[in-house]
């Protein structure tokens, strides 16, 4: 029998050579300070470090999901060369072609120009919208929202499903699988969609006894409507009640504000391939991809959008990318909203760096949260955008601002289902669009109007004073925060 002195040095022995192995496997191919989490993880806490590394510790998704992007990203790429015409390239920044560039090479989408945008600010309003252009199809429509669920908010919706079903429309409808799981009335949902005959699948299915197994928390978070390849919706609006459905939501009062972007012209046809992406990926069916000539339509009320994807099954943080050099190229303004900010180091060095070269910096978040890591793990980040000369923005309690977009200067923007945080660079699926046009920015920035009447100015000395406890609960969650 081994005595205890010698347990204690052979545990003592492995201890070591597990936080000897773990700095070399963890650091492989991994930021920094997500590795320093790692290995602190691994030294104060070593099973249960070793049993979350190997639940959550790989970041992209399994070979096979990756090759089906691949594939599809190679038909994409291989349309007529016409389908990436714009209508105002004369107008753009001499920085933009640079950017669009690298955007197609990121996500094979063009800038496509001939395009109308509408900012849809009002949660029930967006449903009215879709439903009517539901309504009006007539060939096809697919819906993928990352939470759906039918209730009494969004029973109107699926009931303009279930008419166009009828009348022999294609109906197809992606839902992320475990998201579906964490809110009430998937079972209901599932039944409403098989009577009206509507396709359905879950989006990265956890389901290990059919092969079905990726690291759980790489979620398809997209949200997107298309119709006929003619109009399209995407945004940061899910197909659920503004309240979620949650009990502690609703005992709070707490409702969401979303921003849906309604999206008319040759675009839409990228969005689509968005969809047709993911819907090869859950089926093995490869939908057509619009290969037909783009005509542009001109007018000032006409812009040019990019639509860009973004997740584990690309090589490269897509958006990472993209918001980056944005920030990096701003020369006047850039303002941000985001209900979930915890940012990746380059965005905030990018951030701190626009201060400094006389760029207007301001941030839009919630002054409540529904999420007590991610809340207080953004909350630590607030003392050094204000010490940086950023204005930080808190929407007013009980509305939860869940929107996400930027704009920089006058007439760029981005607008989709990313937040500005790891988790949407790294481990979520997203989609958003690039938009240049002077007007479309010149109504995101009403939208951003509303939101600073409809919110309080944070200060440095305010946020300096605040009690200990909240700072040690937001350092700690900041922590957690790296561990991707």
């Amino acid at each position: 029998m081994i005595d205890g002195e010698v347990l204690a040095i052979l545990l003592l022995i492995a201890h070591g050579v597990l936080v000897i192995l773990a700095a070399v496997v963890v650091s492989a191919n991994r930021r920094p300070s997500a590795a320093i989490a790692w290995l602190l993880a691994v030294v104060f806490l070593p099973v249960i470090a070793l049993i979350a590394f190997l639940l959550v510790g790989r970041t992209r998704l399994p070979a096979r999901r990756r090759a089906d992007q691949a594939f599809v990203t190679g038909r994409m790429r291989e349309r007529v060369p016409s389908l990436a015409a714009v209508g105002h390239r004369e107008q753009w920044p001499a920085w933009l072609p640079g950017v669009v560039a690298m955007t197609e090479r990121l996500g094979a989408l063009p800038m496509v120009g001939g395009n109308t945008v509408e900012f849809i600010e009002d949660y029930a309003g967006s449903f009215d919208a879709m439903i009517a252009d539901i309504d009006a199809a007539e060939r096809f429509v697919h819906v993928e929202f990352y939470i759906l669920v039918r209730d009494h908010a969004t029973a109107p919706f699926f009931d303009a499903l279930a008419r166009a079903a009828a009348r022999g429309v294609d109906v197809r409808v992606l839902s992320d699988h475990l998201a579906g799981f964490l809110n009430p009335g998937r079972k209901a949902t599932m039944r409403f969609l098989a009577a009206n005959r509507i396709h359905w699948h879950g989006m990265l299915p956890l389901r290990p006894l059919r092969g079905q197994w990726q690291r759980p928390d790489l979620r398809n978070h997209r949200k997107l409507v298309v119709v006929d390849g003619r109009v399209g919706f995407t945004g940061s609006q899910n197909l659920v009640d503004a309240s979620y459905n949650k009990r502690k939501n609703i005992a709070r009062g707490l409702h969401w504000l979303e921003l849906m972007v309604r999206l008319d012209g040759p675009a839409v046809r990228e969005l689509d391939a968005v969809f047709v992406t993911d819907w090869f990926s859950e089926s093995g069916e490869l939908l057509p991809l619009d290969e037909s000539p783009v005509s542009v339509a001109s007018g000032a009320d006409r812009f040019d959008v990019q639509v860009l994807p973004s997740g584990p099954s690309f090589d490269a943080e897509n958006n990472l990318k993209l918001f980056a050099a944005l920030l990096h190229k701003a020369e006047r303004r850039i303002s941000i909203a985001s209900p979930y900010f915890v940012p990746e180091e380059s965005i905030m060095l990018a951030l701190a760096t626009a201060v400094a070269r006389g760029v207007q910096v301001e941030l839009f978040a919630s002054e409540v949260g529904d999420q007590a890591l991610v809340y207080h793990a953004q909350r630590s980040y607030y003392e050094a955008l204000l010490r940086a000369g950023v204005r930080v923005f808190l929407y007013r309690s009980p509305t939860v601002l869940h929107s996400k977009h930027f704009s920089i200067d006058d007439d760029v923007a981005i607008v989709g289902s990313s937040n500005m945080d790891i988790r949407s660079f790294s481990l979520n699926m997203e989609v958003s669009l690039l938009l240049h046009g002077r007007d479309a920015v010149d109504r995101l920035r009403a939208v951003e109007d509303h939101y600073r009447a409809q919110s309080r100015e944070l200060t440095l000395a305010e946020w300096r004073a605040r009690p200990v406890l909240e700072r040690v609960a937001d350092n700690a969650a900041r922590l957690t925060s790296a561990l991707q």
